[in-house]
């Protein structure tokens, strides 16, 4: 069994003192028993043929390099907080320079493990528009188990755009094959945008379960006095309290909902906010405090941007 865990490098404590820093595409090669790869900054890998010695269980990696992955029919499950995830179907990663993961394997279930890995250093993309545009991909700041469940037919897309990149890298490299094989690093990114699309649109239940809880969760807190307290509630804290991160959340929500996660917090604050000045006779500072604002003008400013009215033109409204 394998079971995959991971977690951005910002959030990484002084407690996880075993991480191995790879630096070089090289080195991920001979960390695996792999041979040395045809270029220095790129390439790809057959996934049956990764080996991971058993001294390294338990070790948590962290590269300074892309790596994109398919990977299938490992026997195991990812595992995320209290929930397991099949790890059977063709699944992709994406995991970017500074991400800490670890991996723990079963080395007594059998596997036929199968499936590829694209690995990419930043230096090969020097220069270019994808050095810049990589960024946009949200997907390389999701968590383990936001991981893309690919369809057959996705699988052949994916494999054909691999296949062109082995095939460039084995022929002879000039002027023309680093744009080429980035068009098609490109083109592969794109597919993968297209795909996490479909997935938060197929996969309603999970999705509408976490808008679900994503109301709940706003509603008590703007309930309870821990705005008063606390100020309103972060992107981060909202990420964290639905075991998700908060790229996986901007973007299911973007394309559910049309609005991020800041818009649905700002939503569910005038809520409450119309509430209060239609239903009591608080003052706008009063209001203001309760919703979490040190200052009444931050309030008014956001509720007037929101509403096109001042907090005193609506209440006016309904007299």
């Amino acid at each position: 069994m394998v079971k995959w865990t991971n977690l951005h490098a910002k959030f990484v404590n002084s407690e996880m003192t075993n991480i191995e820093h790879l630096k070089t595409i090289h080195e991920f090669h001979r960390s695996r028993a792999l041979p040395p790869p045809q270029h220095p900054l790129i390439s790809v890998v057959d996934y049956a043929d990764v080996h991971l010695s058993p001294e390294k269980e338990g070790v948590s990696w962290v590269f300074d390099f892309y790596s994109i992955s398919l990977k299938r029919n490992l026997n195991g499950k990812i595992k995320y907080g209290q929930q397991e995830y099949d790890f059977d179907e063709g699944v992709m990663f994406f995991i970017s320079p500074g991400q800490v993961f670890s991996i723990q394997t079963d080395h007594e279930t059998p596997s036929q493990k199968s499936g590829w890995i694209l690995l990419v250093h930043p230096d090969f993309l020097w220069n270019t528009l994808l050095s810049k545009n990589i960024k946009r991909y949200e997907y390389f700041d999701y968590s383990v188990h936001e991981a893309l469940f690919l369809s057959e037919k996705e699988e052949n897309i994916t494999a054909g755009i691999i296949q062109n990149i082995k095939q460039e890298l084995r022929e002879n490299i000039d002027k023309f094959s680093q744009q080429i094989i980035i068009s098609q690093i490109e083109t592969l990114l794109n597919y993968a945008d297209r795909f996490y699309h479909r997935q938060f649109i197929t996969r309603k239940i999970t999705s509408h379960q976490i808008l679900d809880r994503l109301e709940e969760l706003l509603e008590n807190h703007f309930n309870s006095d821990e705005v008063a307290k606390n100020g309103l509630p972060t992107v981060q804290f909202i990420s964290e309290s639905l075991n998700v991160s908060p790229g996986y959340l901007r973007s299911m929500l973007k394309i559910l909902t049309g609005r991020n996660t800041q818009q649905h917090i700002h939503e569910k604050l005038i809520e409450k906010a119309k509430e209060k000045l239609s239903t009591t006779d608080l003052s706008i500072s009063e209001i203001a405090y309760e919703l979490g604002f040190e200052h009444s003008q931050s309030f008014s400013k956001l509720f007037k941007t929101r509403t096109h009215l001042s907090p005193l033109e609506f209440r006016h409204s309904f007299n």
